[in-house]
């Protein structure tokens, strides 16, 4: 699941789910910094796994929103 797409100046986050080995979902976030260059992309996971796909997808948007809410520009 994907989709959500936020930004904050030069930054863009998107948030993912992916299934896991053990059949848990985790949320993951891929933060990109696009300076007019090649974007510079980082990826920064949920620590938790979730049982469903939903309850991922809203802990990586909710990273999403930490991750953008602590950069300073």
């Amino acid at each position: 699941m994907d989709g959500n797409i936020y930004t904050k100046g030069i930054y863009t986050a998107k948030a993912h789910t992916r299934k896991t080995d053990r059949g848990q979902y985790q949320g993951y976030v891929i933060l990109s910094r696009d300076e007019g260059g090649t974007p510079d992309n980082t990826l920064y996971e949920v620590e938790a796994t979730s049982a469903n796909e939903e309850e991922a997808f809203n802990e990586a948007k909710a990273l999403a929103h930490r991750i953008l809410g602590e950069i300073e520009l």
